[in-house]
């Protein structure tokens, strides 16, 4: 029996352990490049695991309350998803960035065309704001991201970006499909109840799964840091100033919603799930914007813990 509760018991205290636990996870990942290897073939179960959880974690009720009073779901994903990507292109095009930088060109139309990050309920409930608006917000934009993505992939990048609409439209409803029909399942088998007494064994596992995700997305950082460390740290700055770009823009342009509310469209537009896109472009990225899509992981996992106490505020605010 001790052999089950000591394991169980350490699952919840990392649970509590919230945002740091998750920051310390991806300092780990730039610390332990052996494991990148070992870790690398399981992105894609990563990615199902956590959104089984989130689906798991958040009541659906919650997250269909949002979806019948839709004004805020769109408005976000049309801000998110055409918005801001087409503003970024412009600006692309008028500082030359575009003709003299095509590779940041590529890494700025992964950044804004993508979808949030399949563990934004994750991050959310960790901070201990609405999650289920988080999973709404998943749930739109990604199906709407097999429409959206070409579109603005030529208007920035012109015909030299190769998405497959249907296939990337069929590989997100498969995922949501998939992953939505097995909480559901494991729902009904243990209870409303135990999922609710096992919320932090749930975000234990959702910051193990997050370890595994950030290992194995950084491989090769450790490597390029040693080789160039200047441009390294330069791209790592970069990374960090356009999530809080489109975090702080957001925040302003949803400024009439409830704070709380608008922070969380914030972090979702601020934190994209690029890994989608460089799925649908065949998983091959020139070397400068395949490194930006490893250190962008870094804003992503240290953000919610250094706004922590924004989070709180605007929560108890409410």
């Amino acid at each position: 029996m001790r052999a089950v509760t000591l394991p169980a018991q350490a699952l919840a205290w990392l649970g509590r352990q919230g945002t740091r636990a998750v920051a310390i996870s991806a300092l780990l990942g730039l610390m332990l490049p052996q494991l990148s290897a070992l870790f690398r073939p399981f992105v894609e179960e990563a990615i199902f695991v956590l959104l089984v959880l989130a689906f798991l974690r958040v009541e659906p009720s919650a997250v269909l309350a949002h979806i019948r009073r839709p004004w805020l779901l769109l408005s976000a994903s049309l801000w998110m998803l055409v918005i801001l990507p087409v503003g970024l292109g412009l600006v692309l095009r008028e500082s030359g960035v575009l003709a003299g930088y095509p590779d940041l060109a590529l890494a700025a139309f992964i950044v804004t065309a993508a979808p949030p990050i399949m563990s934004a309920p994750a991050f959310i409930a960790l901070i201990g704001l609405d999650a289920a608006l988080a999973l709404a917000l998943i749930c739109i934009t990604m199906l709407l991201t097999p429409l959206t993505a070409p579109l603005i992939g030529t208007f920035i990048l012109g015909d030299v970006l190769p998405i497959d609409a249907p296939a990337l439209a069929l590989r997100l409803g498969l995922l949501l499909a998939a992953s939505a029909g097995l909480a559901y399942a494991l729902r009904r088998l243990t209870g409303g109840r135990r999922i609710a007494a096992a919320q932090a064994h749930i975000d234990g596992l959702n910051v193990l799964i997050l370890f595994v995700f950030a290992v194995a997305v950084m491989d090769g950082v450790s490597a390029r840091f040693q080789a160039a460390p200047l441009l390294t740290v330069g791209i790592a700055a970069l990374t960090f100033a356009v999530a809080l770009f489109q975090m702080g823009v957001t925040m302003l342009a949803f400024s009439a919603s409830r704070r709380d509310q608008a922070f969380v469209v914030a972090h979702a537009a601020g934190n994209r799930n690029m890994g989608l896109i460089v799925a649908a472009l065949g998983g091959s990225l020139p070397d400068l914007a395949w490194l930006y899509f490893g250190l962008a992981q870094l804003p992503i996992y240290l953000l919610p813990w250094l706004l922590g106490p924004l989070a709180a505020r605007l929560r108890a605010s409410q």
